[in-house]
């Protein structure tokens, strides 16, 4: 109360927030939701519902977590190199991008500022082709419409990790009073050459980056006229940047979904901007039918993560991918293709995460790729191509999680839905001309490396008490791990917070590895398993399955039995 006092008789804040919060007067829950904490800078940076208040995103929020970055970039960084700043479609995205640049211009730091949407792969490029020590992307990934986030990126164009992240956390938590946050207006800021924005010629430079993975271009000229593809930018950043590298590569039959061309942050034809949801694809699945496609793709608002459906030639009907599938398809024709041409580089690298398929690794190690595991978040991805270019070891190919996101190349270090459209749109061309589909060419790589299924379980737990509720499940887990799941039974148990690991069959202990994450881990019997950690964008408590078996029809049945068994065992 204490707060909400403060935000409303302060000077410093203006009269819309205090009229905003004049409205919830006499609303305890409401004020208590808003002002009992701090909106949390976690190690990738904000993410929140916008709105007046201390647990909300608004522009002081914005502002305070900027100063909190200025104030490290300051003491350890090089102010002179300045900070890129992107942003999407969400409501104030634009606000808080144009807030946080002012509040790094008012620190001393040059702000490049984005003139317009850019995605999150333009974002990370735009941090190395400028040399800047940080960057910032204003979005909230595929979060429902009343949130918008804030991500932190550092110097090699990736999210900020350690000791970065915790640096950048320690400084923002020291800024407690919003007094003591710095701001200068938008013409002193140009006048002193503190902001600078950006446009064309970023884009330029990153669409010829990207195009530089392109493998066989002659055979997406020969079957530009062949391939009919549908896509969806989500009302998002995704359309400029995906329109112009597929007419530029000369795919002539390019659909875009007309009711999601434009930049929405409400939203309005979706429930949920997220191309995880099926029902997200109703407008163009309806296209694809209407004008024949072969595919049809979405990227979720900040365009770092890409939805594929497929036509199924035999049935007329088009098969979801998961991002596991799309992803090992796009890996596969890369690796298998760049093998035939012998223009795989010496000691190549092929990274994923603890909780993306297992089919990875059998790919990887198919056409002789170093393989490595990391935790779950694209930062730690991009993390191994900055260690692989300091240490001068492996050479980084491609990496992929399981939320629909891969990176083919080094040009960016985070997730790249619009590289990854131009790949499947290549192979798809590349497999069209053998007489295959996209589910095709994935059916010949279930029977390459076997039936591997994988999906998701989720828990929402909203505000104060949700939080309580999913940590309590961790602790019990933690404490307690089961020994079996139904009739899988445990065979290692890794607790990545403590960094220990038991191996129930030889009785013996060991470590992870990794640095620690609060991530239980539970290896089953064969082949099999499971693995549970808190959201760190959503108030949610997430499980991840897998499973391999010898048929797609078994595959699935042997994932719904453990889906069955981890629910049951919450």
């Amino acid at each position: 109360m204490e707060q909400y006092r403060y935000w409303l008789e302060d000077p410093y804040f203006d009269e819309q927030t205090k009229q905003e919060l004049r409205v919830i007067e006499g609303n305890e829950k409401e004020i208590e939701e808003r002002f009992y904490t701090d909106l949390s800078f976690g190690t990738g940076g904000l993410r929140g519902i916008i709105g007046a208040g201390t647990n909300r995103i608004n522009i002081y929020t914005v502002r305070k977590a900027t100063q909190g970055l200025a104030n490290y970039i300051n003491k350890v960084g090089d102010p002179k190199r300045g900070v890129a700043i992107s942003y999407d479609c969400r409501i104030m995205s634009a606000e808080f991008a144009k807030e946080t640049a002012l509040c790094l211009a008012a620190n001393g730091i040059r702000a490049y500022l984005s003139d317009s949407l850019r995605s999150v792969p333009q974002e990370s490029f735009a941090i190395r082709h400028f040399h800047c020590q940080a960057g910032v992307e204003i979005t909230a990934s595929h979060n429902p419409p009343e949130y918008n986030g804030y991500k932190a990126y550092w110097e090699d164009g990736a999210q900020v990790t350690p000791p970065h992240d915790n640096g950048i956390i320690t400084e923002v938590n020291a800024v407690t009073d919003y007094n003591d946050v710095k701001t200068i207006s938008e013409q002193e800021a140009l006048a002193q050459g503190l902001l600078v924005y950006f446009g064309k010629e970023l884009d330029d430079a990153y669409l010829a980056a990207i195009r530089k993975q392109n493998i066989h271009p002659e055979t997406v000229r020969e079957m530009s006229k062949d391939i009919r593809i549908v896509y969806t930018p989500f009302h998002g950043a995704g359309l400029v940047p995906v329109r112009r590298v597929l007419t530029e590569m000369g795919f002539e039959h390019l659909y875009v979904v007309p009711e999601q061309e434009e930049p929405d942050g409400h939203f309005t034809t979706l429930e949920y901007p997220n191309p995880e949801d099926p029902k997200a694809f109703k407008l163009a699945l309806k296209l694809a039918e209407e004008v024949k496609a072969d595919l049809v793709l979405a990227t979720d608002p900040d365009a770092d993560r890409l939805g594929v459906y497929a036509l199924d030639v035999e049935s007329g009907a088009y098969v979801p991918f998961t991002g596991n599938m799309s992803g090992m398809l796009i890996g596969e024709y890369i690796l298998s293709e760049r093998k035939a041409a012998g223009t795989l580089p010496e000691n190549p690298a092929f990274i994923s995460t603890i909780v993306t398929t297992k089919m990875g690794r059998a790919i990887a190690e198919a056409y002789g790729l170093y393989y490595k595991e990391v935790l779950t978040g694209f930062k730690y991805i991009g993390e191994q191509i900055k260690i692989f270019e300091q240490e001068h070891s492996y050479n980084y190919v491609f990496g992929l999680e399981e939320s629909y996101g891969c990176l083919a190349g080094t040009h960016a270090r985070d997730k790249d839905a619009v590289c990854a459209v131009m790949m499947l749109c290549e192979a798809a061309a590349f497999y069209k001309k053998q007489g295959l589909t996209l589910w095709d060419q994935m059916l010949r790589i279930y029977e390459k490396y076997g039936y591997y299924n994988e999906t998701q379980y989720s828990v929402t737990m909203k505000g104060i008490d949700g939080a309580r509720q999913i940590a309590g499940i961790m602790e019990a887990l933690r404490e307690n791990p089961p020994r079996a799941f139904g009739d899988f039974a445990v065979e290692e148990f890794r607790d990545y917070k403590s960094g220990r690991t038991v191996n129930y069959v030889t009785g013996t202990e060991g470590e992870t590895g990794l640095p620690s994450s609060n991530v239980l881990y539970f290896a089953l019997s064969d082949d099999a398993w499971c693995c549970a950690r808190p959201s760190g964008t959503e108030p949610k408590i997430k499980f991840y399955m897998g499973v391999k078996g010898k048929s797609l029809e078994e595959a699935k049945e042997l994932n719904d039995r453990l889906t069955q068994a981890v629910k049951a065992a919450i």
